[in-house]
């Protein structure tokens, strides 16, 4: 289900407790080591940029969640250390909400912000959003926030209209 939250502290307000406590010491993280970066709501993931590209999203699911990051080579010095690594998606899943590796995911935002500082130093490419949704397997058109319900008031008829 795509959240309809437009912040990530609005989302995080919709998660039951132990999701909400777990997504929101990533997030937390995120902030606090990627200085810079701005957070929002898209395609029913926590979005973080950095100049304007995306460097960070964060899906949360029932029981698990996944994080993905937007330098891929930077997880590759991780896959050994930290379980959950996917390398071809460029995320780490954690599958467990109470036991969160805290420690490595930082090391691996701030590793993140210092790879995304330099591309943009020795002006190399940087992977945009398209690029980045497409690595990251998630299908705009699947995530797309669900229009407004409209509610159209009816007139009562006549015989509801006496009684």
């Amino acid at each position: 289900m795509v959240p309809t939250a437009t912040t990530v502290g609005g989302y995080l307000q919709t998660l039951p407790p132990d999701r909400r406590v777990a997504m929101a010491r990533v997030c937390s993280l995120i902030r606090r080591n990627a200085r810079g970066v701005h957070e929002s709501m898209r395609y029913g993931l926590a979005f973080y940029e950095y100049e304007t590209n995306p460097l960070f999203a964060l899906e949360p699911g029932e029981t698990s969640m996944k994080l993905y990051v937007g330098e891929p080579k930077v997880l590759e010095n991780f896959k050994e250390r930290l379980p959950g690594v996917d390398v071809e998606t460029s995320s780490i899943f954690f599958n467990n909400l109470n036991r969160l590796p805290l420690d490595v995911v930082e090391k691996v935002i701030r590793e993140s912000v210092v790879s995304r500082q330099e591309r943009l130093r020795e002006k190399r490419p940087v992977p945009g959003q398209e690029e980045l949704l497409k690595v990251w397997q998630i299908k705009a058109e699947a995530a797309a926030v669900p229009p407004p319900i409209i509610h159209i008031p009816v007139a009562p008829s006549g015989d509801e209209a006496k009684a």
